[in-house]
């Protein structure tokens, strides 16, 4: 039986406020011409198909395209709920959907009832585990623990009794969505540590045939029967060293697993690229990069000025500017008391100026401003004190500059 494995299309999402709808659509179309041109018998989505518990409408009416044009070609498609998905939308309709050949499954009490696919080798149970939220799922699979890792055995659990009672010659493939020890994570996945501790072992899917995962974005296999297809799309630039795929599996008649990895089209590379803003201008080997989606970390001491729209003159399509100066370190160590000591509170102020902005000092009208500020402040400060009993909470001035003994002695 022939299988195409996807996963975390995250329909609706954008990339740096660039809207990816029209290359969600293009890898569909992608997707559906591979299933006819690959004569594939079973399409598997490890959730994650939406990007949000509630989507845009265009993200609804491209995955309801989707579905029609699965339906049309006659391929079944198995399809679980990601940590991304509202459950509850995503499965409404399912059990009309189940007669046009599309099978949802977003219950965890559903875990231990498969698909039965068929080919001439017999059965194919396909079950659909759905992202199991741990304090959520955990009384309706009734485990005896909290966790991912016991609520995810105990979804296995029902699985394994289902498949118990079917013929020997059943082969098994589950689909779930969940984080495996072994697997490499990237920027744009949603942490799902709550609820315990996230990464469950590769074992908990012993038993099975195949294991077609959802989650991590990047295409990674665990060990031969449990793999990781991937986001079809690059999310983050933490991807932009991923190569975005499918998996093609084969299973044969005795459940043995022939994986191959089919290209996902590319709408625009990504790049990132560091240096001075001089460097970045001028720096030949960076040719390459002047069409991609680019995140450029600027290391000039002094932020400069129109950054963002001077480099977009190479890179048209940069999205991102990270600022990250060198500076040399002296070794000097000295004590934030000793720093202070001697200097006025203006020249403080001044001097916070020039530190946050990584080397470009107060100006003369920023400098005018603190100074008004500083006086309105010790204005303020006297009228307080006017009114203060003796003995009171001694003026925020006093406060400031004291500085215990032993903080100076500490350095």
């Amino acid at each position: 039986m022939r299988l195409l494995h996807t996963s975390d299309w995250h329909l609706g999402r954008s990339f740096h406020r660039i809207s990816l709808l029209d290359a969600q659509r293009d890898f569909l179309d992608h997707l559906l011409a591979t299933v006819e041109e690959e004569k594939v018998d079973a399409v598997l989505v490890a959730g994650d198909v939406y990007d949000r518990a509630v989507p845009p409408l265009a993200a609804v009416e491209l995955f309801d395209q989707a579905l029609h044009r699965l339906a049309e070609l006659r391929v079944p498609t198995v399809m679980i709920s990601g940590n991304h998905d509202s459950a509850r939308r995503l499965g409404v309709g399912s059990g009309l959907m189940r007669h046009a050949g599309v099978h949802l499954r977003t219950d965890p009490e559903g875990c231990g009832t498969p698909v039965v696919l068929s080919d001439e080798h017999g059965d194919v149970a396909c079950y659909g585990l759905p992202y199991l939220e741990p304090t959520l799922a955990r009384a309706a699979l009734g485990a005896e623990e909290g966790g991912h890792t016991a609520v995810l055995g105990a979804a296995m659990e029902r699985v394994r009794v289902d498949l118990a009672a079917r013929p020997g010659t059943t082969r098994s493939v589950v689909l779930a969505h969940a984080f495996v020890h072994g697997g490499e994570s990237s920027d744009s996945e949603r942490d799902i540590t709550v609820g315990g501790v996230s990464a469950v072992p590769a074992s908990v899917f012993e038993g099975v045939d195949y294991a077609a995962l959802g989650h991590l974005h990047g295409c990674q296999t665990i060990n031969g029967r449990v793999r990781y297809s991937g986001s079809p799309l690059a999310y983050s630039f933490s991807e932009s060293t991923h190569r975005k795929s499918v998996w093609l599996v084969d299973l044969d008649a005795e459940g043995a697993v022939a994986a191959q990895r089919l290209d996902c089209p590319v709408p625009r590379p990504l790049a990132r690229v560091r240096g001075t803003l001089e460097q970045l201008l001028e720096e030949p080997g960076l040719e390459t990069h002047e069409q991609a989606w680019v995140e450029a970390t600027v290391t000039d001491r002094v932020r400069p000025h129109g950054a963002m729209a001077t480099l977009a003159t190479r890179f048209p399509h940069i999205v991102s500017i990270v600022f990250d100066p060198e500076i040399r370190d002296t070794g000097e160590q000295v004590s934030y008391a000793r720093r202070l000591r001697g200097r006025s509170d203006q020249q403080i102020a001044e001097d916070f100026v020039g530190h946050v902005r990584t080397g470009r000092a107060a100006d003369a009208l920023e400098r005018e401003m603190l100074g008004e500020a500083l006086e309105a402040a010790r204005v303020e400060e006297a009228q307080e004190e006017s009114h203060r009993p003796r003995g009171g909470t001694p003026p925020r001035s006093a406060r400031m500059h004291s500085v215990p003994a032993d903080a100076e002695a500490a350095g």
